[in-house]
């Protein structure tokens, strides 16, 4: 997609998909700019009606994104958001009742280099499939990804990854595997669809996506939440950072707050996050608030605070840099070890 590859071999990409209606082109590209350069790699425009397909390509011309097409239920707007630039096109062939257009699709995609994400989940399932298993259950959705990708690659086009959601983590776990084990090597689009508002959202996502991730499945993720995109892929980011898949910027940990703390943590953990964003290496930061576990986690990182009762010490490298610095330092001090050493 772009200068985007997915797949084998490349990291994990991060997506999300814009709120605002995409003819509104100043209020698409306002919200693309809040994610852009901001670990998001790919962005997806909702296409319901050919004023957004005529968006397409005055959007691009002001990110450098690869602009993701969002098709349902008219392929006509798939034939012409390709004809207008579009770098990939999503759609539901369960949604599509003419498989002749599916078949211009895939041939339009193939001629013009695009590429296709084929989304599976209980809306767009078969009836067959409904009557077959009675529910979208995991293997109804397995079933469904197989005979689409069989379709697909008929045609000898190879430029599409395939989506297989389900609100319920364990039924799109569980249809992952399924899928993959059937010995399938297509790039995978990773998600928990309509997963709600930010906490049980993020919660659900984070176990899906990281299940899948674990076991080695997943090529491109999206944490869909009712929530900003910022947001998404603020939690997209998490993900990867906790399984040491994103190597883009630091990861900061620290301990939660108990009465053990005598230091103002959550004040020092915010100062020492914004002020890191500007740098785009993977190193360790820990900032912790006592000496039950600080030295500890100290030693496990790049850098850290160790605090204590109104002071801490700092550590680089596991080992210990600077002792018995004041509270009002700490956060100060640590930025400078960190400005010298990266």
């Amino acid at each position: 997609m772009g200068n985007l590859k997915i797949g084998s071999g490349h990291p994990v990409a991060i997506q999300t998909m814009c709120t605002s209606k995409t003819e509104d082109i100043e209020a698409v590209v306002v919200e693309i700019k809040t994610v852009e350069g901001k670990g998001c790699d790919l962005i997806r425009l909702a296409i319901p009606n050919f004023d957004a397909v005529k968006a397409i390509p005055l959007i691009k011309e002001r990110t450098a994104l690869p602009i993701v097409a969002d098709i349902h239920f008219d392929p006509r707007l798939a034939i012409a958001a390709l004809d207008y630039g579009a770098d990939k096109i999503r759609i539901n062939p369960g949604n599509f009742f003419d498989r002749d257009y599916l078949e211009k699709i895939i041939l339009l995609a193939k001629q013009k280099n695009a590429a296709l994400r084929i989304g599976v989940n209980a809306g767009s399932l078969e009836k067959d499939l409904w009557e077959k298993y009675g529910a979208p259950t995991s293997e109804a959705l397995a079933e469904s990804a197989l005979r689409w990708v069989k379709f697909v690659e008929n045609f000898d086009f190879g430029n599409f990854v395939v989506s297989i959601k389900s609100e319920r983590v364990p039924v799109m776990v569980e249809a992952y595997k399924q899928f993959t084990a059937a010995g399938n090597d297509v790039p995978l689009h990773l998600g928990v669809t309509h997963a709600g508002l930010l906490i049980p959202g993020t919660v659900k996502n984070a176990i899906g996506i990281g299940t899948l991730l674990m076991q080695g499945i997943g090529d491109t993720i999206r944490a869909s939440l009712t929530d900003s995109i910022e947001k998404e892929v603020e939690v997209c980011k998490s993900i990867l950072k906790s399984l040491g898949m994103y190597e883009k910027e630091p990861d900061i940990i620290a301990c939660p707050t108990c009465g053990r703390i005598e230091i103002d943590l959550e004040k020092m953990v915010r100062e020492v996050e914004t002020a890191t964003k500007h740098l785009k290496k993977p190193v360790r930061i820990a900032v912790m608030g006592c000496v039950v576990n600080g030295v500890g986690e100290a030693k496990e990182s790049d850098f850290a605070i160790a605090g204590g009762k109104q002071a801490g010490a700092l550590y680089y490298k596991g080992e210990l840099y600077k002792a018995n610095v004041p509270e009002a330092d700490l956060v100060p001090e640590l930025l400078k070890l960190i400005e010298e050493k990266t």
